[in-house]
């Protein structure tokens, strides 16, 4: 369903140093399958979704979706394919447009262009149906306007949004950290119920080492651009939090260690 194979990706700073954030990357996620993503800060877990969204082309590699090559495919063209929630509840939705219509706006996505009709009192209960199962009150909300809505509540209706049309493949990219953790383990349940439902193909980021195995089928670590750990099966079932703690604790004195090695030489040699 998604292939990565040997992708890389370098981006040059404003000042002139070039990142590796992907560095041969190669990824194989099958249909149905949830991968949750995790890793240290700039270890490419966001970047690695946007390569698979098309928010940039990689510098070598190929990327397939659904057996298709979408390497050097924009964007606008792929999301036709992908559904994706980001960090920011505000983010996929228009915050002065209300519950109802932004729900609507996203079940025509991808149709053909023609002149807007009004909500049909079919389709105003369809959503409620569907907004009701997350007990968070939001069925009783569809006049209510985005904006007004709290983070846990925004993020329910723009999860629903991004899988409305049931996508081949699904990003989440740590669509909870913004949140209270009470609304955080509210959503982290809907998106757990509505992955299982559909069998969506799901590549999820978080900074939450118990999310990331309490959710989905297999977790992959990545440090520096690389997928450095890829647990999947018994092995993920015998994964603790305090194993990946233990994991970023052992990255750190390595990097650590590297620096002080690189001081070092710099010492002897100037």
């Amino acid at each position: 369903m998604i292939d990565l194979e040997s992708v890389n990706k370098i981006f040059t700073q404003p000042g002139g140093d070039r990142v590796h954030a992907l560095c041969d990357v190669s990824l194989h996620v099958p249909e149905g399958q949830f991968v949750t993503t995790i890793g240290t800060n700039g270890s490419g877990k966001s970047t690695l979704l946007n390569a698979v969204a098309g928010r940039f082309f990689p510098d070598s590699g190929a990327i397939r979706i659904v057996g298709r090559d979408v390497t050097h495919q924009p964007e606008h063209q792929r999301a036709r394919l992908i559904g994706r929630v980001f960090q920011n509840p505000f983010q996929g939705t228009c915050p002065s447009l209300t519950v109802a219509e932004n729900l609507h706006l996203a079940a025509g996505r991808g149709q053909p262009r023609r002149l807007q009709r009004g909500l049909s009192s079919q389709e105003r209960q369809r959503y409620a149906e569907m907004l009701a199962r997350f007990g968070m009150g939001l069925e009783e909300r569809l006049d209510a306007t985005v904006g007004t809505l709290s983070g846990g509540q925004r993020q329910a209706v723009t999860l629903l949004m991004a899988t409305i049309r049931r996508p081949q493949i699904l990003l989440l990219d740590e669509h909870t950290a913004a949140l209270d953790p009470k609304a955080a383990e509210q959503i982290a349940s809907i998106t757990k119920e509505i992955v299982r439902e559909e069998g969506l193909t799901t590549l999820m980021v978080t900074h939450s080492m118990a999310q990331a195995l309490a959710l989905g089928d297999r977790t992959v670590m990545m440090h520096q651009g690389r997928i450095i750990d890829d647990l999947q099966g018994a092995e993920r079932r015998r994964t603790r939090v305090q194993h990946l703690l233990d994991r970023f604790a052992q990255l750190r004195r390595e990097e650590l260690l590297s620096d002080e090695m690189v001081t070092l030489i710099e010492m002897h040699y100037a």
